[in-house]
């Protein structure tokens, strides 16, 4: 019977200090580990705008479709600018004959003894070449300009990317410096851990990190850098530049979220990263 108690007293004495310890360690790791579960995947997004507005008689490309740098995105109507660099063609051609006329001229004039031609007639015939020389170098300018106007109705990719949220369609009118779509650069992929400032003493630049998307893959990478800054958001700007000091603060202080970003390593193979998905962020410090 004693035996029997003493036995029952011992096993709960283990229970209660493993639970003890268990407790310990669970919240050691809650509030001090740098973890959290507030991850986001980034990427840089280019919004393409064309230099040229007119209608939209190409596109290649498709919603989600993978294109390389310098592929063709849209081909917009160069009916017109290939008129307009026409155009600006013949006008050099006019400006170059009609600069050699004003030279030939100023050159017989100068061989023209002084009691022929005046030295009046000599001066202005040089500024007169002078000013010829000046619109033919404005008419090879405009040339140029019609010729890259030309060349910008092809909308090529800047980056390697995909294609997304595609929304421009054949037969559209495209407007100069509005975007019409989007890629998302598959070169540029890193991840946000908004970390609570109560963990940041843990985090440190070049730390390995893990990150577990919800998908269930898993990435490894590294602590690029650490935010410097987040907005207050009880301490706003007025109107007038001073500070609106809200007189009513929350009883309970919050740990503040600071982003970390975490540069990604690697990548398991058939992984599609998405931006914009969430995944927990584990930091190893060293």
């Amino acid at each position: 019977m004693i035996i029997r108690k003493l036995f029952g007293f011992l096993a709960t004495a283990v229970i209660c200090i493993v639970a003890i310890l268990i407790g310990y360690k669970l919240w050691f790791y809650y509030m001090d580990e740098p973890w959290t579960r507030d991850g986001r995947v980034r990427a840089e997004i280019v919004n393409i705008a064309p230099d040229v507005s007119g209608e939209v008689v190409e596109l290649p490309v498709k919603d989600n479709q993978f294109v390389k740098k310098g592929d063709l995105l849209m081909q917009i109507d160069p009916s017109h600018y290939q008129i307009a660099a026409e155009q600006a063609q013949a006008a050099v051609a006019a400006r170059k004959a009609e600069l050699q006329m004003r030279l030939d001229d100023a050159k017989r004039r100068a061989d023209l003894d002084s009691l022929v031609v005046s030295k009046e007639n000599r001066e202005n015939a040089t500024h007169t070449a002078s000013s010829a020389e000046a619109q033919y170098q404005q008419a090879l300018a405009a040339l140029d300009a019609a010729k890259l106007n030309l060349a910008r109705t092809r909308v090529v990719a800047p980056v390697d990317g995909y294609v997304t949220n595609l929304s421009v369609f054949k037969g559209d009118y495209a407007t100069v410096g509005a975007a019409k779509l989007a890629i998302v650069d598959s070169h540029s992929f890193w991840v946000y851990g908004y970390f609570e400032e109560t963990k940041l003493p843990r985090v440190k630049v070049g730390a390995k990190a893990e990150m577990r998307l919800m998908s269930g893959g898993v990435l490894k990478g590294h602590v690029e850098s650490i935010s410097r800054g987040i907005y207050d958001r009880d301490n706003p700007a007025s109107r007038d530049l001073v500070a609106d000091v809200n007189p009513t603060f929350n009883w309970v202080r919050l740990a503040q979220r600071v982003p970390v970003r975490i540069h990604i390593d690697e990548v398991p193979d058939g992984l599609v990263l998405a931006a914009g998905t969430t995944c927990t962020v584990i930091v190893k410090p060293n």
